[in-house]
């Protein structure tokens, strides 16, 4: 790569204010719209955003009065709240470092990631101690502990070295802090995202990095379609872990706009469903599994979400599972991304012709991986490192760069530069794009299967399974075979009502496909295990590697 050697720069007066991209930035422009909407907690919880703003001044004061110092990293165990929300903003803004402890891995891997991160003091939900008091020997570098609950004033007895409980400790914090400026590359956030084989690999996000993703997403999400996914009349409600890539990084665009939020806590369907509907939600975020959970919860029984905008990512959904969707009125939109891209790389975008379609009608097109978004230099390559051409048909590998990917794996810098191979990220997503630039997820390289010298797409395989009426949910895998080199099985939940089921019964119903020449024979599965649930990762991803494992084993 060559670089313009000289450019002709202009010298600013010594006055001028050199003003740095910080998170605290983000929250200033929140302030300036005064808005009078709510921010709200399950049902136990609301408040205005001026009371927000002065929580985050509070929970500044507390952390500084705690003994923070600039680039401490503060470890955050908690559901989905309003206290994640004040974290978010109050503990980068005063310099030190927000961890985003993923409360869904082991004891083993939790304990791991904050051994090395190195967590300082930890925020903890009372839910979460007898997690951690096990462990309290173990993480030396952690010093002390702030209690948060759900119940006002609640101070449970510990063994930790609590300080005390979070709402008593902003209730007696100075209303007030002057948040310094610093250098806008110093690292705001860090957390850990899990592989295939090893220990939890951190990547961690400048405060640059976070406000230039606000922005874009603030931009991409409002600004595309003919109404926008996320606008300033709209009600947020994450249905993303807030531990996982900061919840797609929506909150921030959220308070920016100062539009109302609700946050679930806890993810339980029935309950979400019914904040859904009673605090107006028009805009969600979440994995297709919990998508799944929330369609087929009994509270979703009788109601049309007529209104509801969703973003779906982490995993390709099936055509069947955005279909049951556009049924219930909702509206949904494919995200592409990974932890190491902060992680917004590609959205849906429907053409001038699709728009005019029934909802229902869309659904091939919403399926789409989309089209790369503002900022975002995307290519597919393939083995020897070359484009493959926009046709729709050739696949590779996906790299990409943009402004705001994590530059390398904390205290991991073979891994890094692993990923960051030629100077592009490498995502480990095979995938095709067509003439008009959009971009369609084949598969994980890990996850393609090869069967008779044949590339199978595990993904395309799942969506026209999941097309069976029978079948609620599936997951196909390659296993070891001496002829074949790999045999697709597929892992199914069938519904309630299904007749017996058998590979024989798939087979006959693949076999049209077969016909119409959209899979060859060889890529009907030869094996069905039928299953009450399908592993699943921390964050409600289907768990391959798991699986694998299972059929194996």
């Amino acid at each position: 790569m060559s670089y313009i050697t000289s450019t002709k720069k202009i010298s600013s007066a010594q006055s001028a204010y050199q003003y740095p991209l910080l998170i605290k930035s983000l929250m200033l422009s929140a302030q300036s719209r005064k808005s009078t909407k709510e921010i709200i907690y399950r049902d136990q919880f609301n408040m205005n955003y001026t009371t927000f703003f002065e929580r985050v001044h509070r929970l500044a004061n507390v952390l500084i009065n705690s003994g923070v110092k600039p680039g401490d990293t503060i470890g955050v165990l908690d559901w989905d709240s309003h206290r994640y929300l004040e974290c978010f903003y109050a503990i980068p803004m005063i310099g030190a470092v927000l961890h985003m402890v993923n409360v869904r891995l082991s004891a083993e891997q939790i304990l791991y990631t904050m051994k090395h991160a190195e967590d300082s003091i930890v925020l903890i939900h009372n839910d979460f101690l007898p997690l951690i008091e096990p462990l309290e020997d173990q993480l030396c570098s952690v010093e002390r502990y702030i209690q948060l609950s759900d119940k006002q004033h609640e101070n449970i007895d510990t063994s930790l070295a609590s300080i005390g409980d979070y709402e008593t400790l902003l209730f007696e914090a100075e209303s007030h802090y002057d948040f310094p400026d610093f250098d806008e590359d110093s690292v705001a956030t860090t957390f850990y995202t899990t592989g295939t084989t090893g220990d939890p690999k951190g990547v961690f996000f400048t405060h640059k990095q976070l406000v230039l993703h606000t922005l874009n997403e603030m931009a991409m999400l409002g600004c595309y379609g003919e109404n926008g996914l996320l606008r300033e009349t709209d009600v947020y409600m994450p249905a993303t872990p807030m531990f996982h890539v900061h919840a797609w990084g929506v909150p921030y665009v959220a308070t920016m706009l100062g539009i109302k939020q609700v946050y679930p806590g806890k993810y339980e369907p029935e309950l979400m469903v019914q904040l859904q509907q009673n605090e107006g939600v028009t805009f969600s975020h979440c994995v297709p599994t919990v998508l799944q959970l929330l369609l087929t919860s009994k509270a979703a029984r009788n109601i049309n979400f007529n209104g509801w905008k969703l973003l779906t990512g982490g995993a390709a959904p099936t055509l069947n599972l955005v279909r049951q969707a556009a049924e219930k009125g909702i509206e949904l939109s494919t995200g592409y991304g990974m932890s190491e891209t902060c992680p917004l790389l590609t959205i849906t975008r429907l053409s001038q012709a699709e728009s005019t379609l029934s909802l229902l009608d869309q659904s091939e097109a919403r399926i789409r991986t989309g089209c790369p978004v503002n900022m975002v230099n995307l290519k597919i390559i393939d083995d020897d490192g070359e484009a493959v051409s926009h046709d729709g048909e050739s696949v590779g590998e996906v790299v990409v760069r943009a402004p705001w990917l994590t530059q390398s794996y904390y205290r991991e810098a073979l891994k890094g530069e692993e990923l960051w191979q030629g100077g592009w990220l490498h995502t480990g997503d095979v995938a095709s794009i067509s003439a008009a630039g959009i971009v369609q997820i084949k598969d994980r390289i890990k996850d393609v299967i090869k069967t008779g010298g044949e590339w199978v797409s595990s993904l395309d395989l799942e969506n026209l399974i999941s097309s069976h009426p029978n079948i609620n949910a599936v997951a196909v895998v390659g296993l070891p075979d001496e002829q074949w080199d790999e045999r697709p099985c597929a892992m199914v939940v069938l519904n309630n009502d299904s007749d017996l089921f058998s590979v024989n019964v798939l087979e006959n119903y693949l076999l049209k496909y077969v016909l119409s020449g959209q899979i060859t024979k060889w890529t009907i599965p030869s094996r069905v295990v039928i299953v009450e649930e399908i592993p699943k990762t921390s964050i409600g991803k289907i768990d391959k590697k798991l699986i694998r494992s299972k059929l194996i084993n």
